[in-house]
């Protein structure tokens, strides 16, 4: 059945009179009760038997599930755009910008630099074949996945567009600091801090598609499933990579993203339609979407039971509930490593975000944290994105440096000098010590260079 066929919601209205109502989610009651629901087992997890989610589950709870990077290789048929050295640091089959490489180049980062956070190969899509297949039992007449309601690219670029600057952020970016910084063993992709970019999206509100397709009032749960590769975890499939929203989050703030910074969305980045969910973990953005679940029971996929959960000594013996929003984070756009002339003025740059809110302020110590100063903000407080920030320093005498910077956002968190540690190494938030070296005379290294 293609969109054309699907009956539109009465005028006006823009959803039928049996519809839930858009309104804010309230995420910490749901995944409450989300988790409580996994552990009687009401709910359904299509695709994986709860056998193998209870395997995986206990796997993750000794800090095993999760695979390292592997290592680093020259060139890597998984992404398709170039990544040179001096833009990207290669772990595995994602790839990490460089803070320095993000100098000057505006609040949107460039398509090119952005980061690639995949779990098998980037597919190469063409839209003039894809489809958008939309099932379940949450949708008017109950649609099976052998028969479900389809939207073309096309369909999807005539209706209403809306336009959002937003941050897509991996839930482990930082994740090798909880080892470098703080001596804790986790488990998955070492990122530094630069598994985050920010652009300018254009697509369409998944609440319109949702309604135009007949949402019915018993829908509880919303989960996009993407058309790259399956996923093989410890020899077995785990299918295709897919995370369920609860279907407040669905109808508030989620688009179905056709363009990245007016251009198409490139292949690594989800072309030709991805799914973006402001403010949460990376994992929900499902890249390449080909088909949603509408379902009326609770749905629950490897990726929010075994994996993106917190598990460790500081949480409940079941982990967590499933991971939603981000945390609040810094980072100098500077290479580690960086050198700079004793007794020389500089201006220091940087940018900080936060998933609950905007960044109210920002502090900034040279000294390793022995004093702090406030920065300079340079774009207005926006949820969903990151500030811009910078602050003079002129270097005492030569020797190694610490520079830190320390965010606090509009929700009133502020971030830690300690992040607590879990064991698949997820929303660090700690503040980052980042070590740099003040010389004699007027040897520096520009902010490109340094150590990886």
């Amino acid at each position: 059945m293609t969109a054309s066929a699907v009956p539109s919601p009465p005028p006006g209205t823009g959803l039928d009179a049996s519809a839930p109502r858009t309104f804010p989610p309230d995420e910490t009651a749901y995944d409450c009760r989300r988790l409580r629901q996994w552990i009687t087992g009401d709910a359904t997890a299509g695709g994986v038997s709860r056998r193998r989610l209870l395997t995986l589950l206990a796997a993750t709870t000794a800090a095993t599930a999760l695979p390292g990077a592997g290592p680093a290789r020259a060139a890597d048929p998984t992404i398709v755009k170039p990544l040179p050295p001096e833009w990207f640091v290669r772990r595995g089959t994602n790839a990490e910008t460089r803070w320095e490489a993000l100098r000057g180049t505006g609040h949107h980062t460039p398509n090119e630099l952005f980061f690639v956070r995949n779990h098998t190969t980037t597919p190469v899509l063409d839209a003039h074949d894809w489809r958008l297949r939309l099932w379940g039992s949450g949708l008017r007449g109950t649609p099976g996945e052998d028969r479900p309601l389809e939207f073309g690219y096309d369909d999807l670029r005539a209706l209403p567009a809306v336009t959002r600057t937003v941050a897509v952020e991996c839930a482990g970016n930082g994740r090798g600091h909880y080892t470098g910084q703080q001596g804790e063993t986790v488990s998955g992709t070492a990122w530094g801090l630069g598994a985050i970019g920010v652009a300018r999206w254009r697509g369409v509100r998944l609440a319109d598609v949702l309604r135009r397709a007949g949402l019915s009032s018993s829908a509880v749960d919303v989960q996009p499933r993407g058309l790259d590769a399956e996923y093989v975890s410890g020899g077995e499939s785990l299918g295709r990579v897919r995370r369920p929203l609860p279907l407040a989050k669905a109808l508030d703030d989620v688009l179905l993203a056709y363009e990245m910074n007016g251009e198409p969305v490139p292949y690594d980045h989800g072309y030709p339609v991805r799914v973006l969910v402001p403010s949460w973990v990376g994992i929900a953005s499902i890249k390449w979407v080909g088909d949603i679940e509408v379902s009326a029971r609770p749905l629950f996929s490897p990726w929010n039971t075994a994996f993106y959960r917190l598990f460790g000594p500081a949480h409940p013996p079941e982990g967590s509930a499933p991971l939603t929003r981000q945390t609040l984070k810094s980072a100098f756009e500077l290479a580690s490593g960086a050198t700079f002339p004793a007794g020389e003025r500089q201006v220091l740059h940087g940018r900080s975000w936060s998933g609950a809110g905007a960044v109210a302020r920002v502090d900034v110590s040279t000294d390793g944290g022995a004093s702090w100063r406030p920065a300079r903000l340079h774009d207005d407080g926006r949820a969903g994105t990151w500030t811009r920030w910078s602050v003079p320093w002129t270097p005492g005498a030569p020797g190694p440096a610490q520079l830190l910077a320390r965010a606090t956002d509009t929700a009133g968190r502020r971030q830690p000098d300690i992040a607590v540690p879990n064991t698949q190494g997820y929303l660090f938030d700690a503040v980052v010590r980042h070590p740099v070296t003040v010389v004699r005379g007027a040897r520096s290294t520009p902010a490109g260079e340094g150590t990886p």
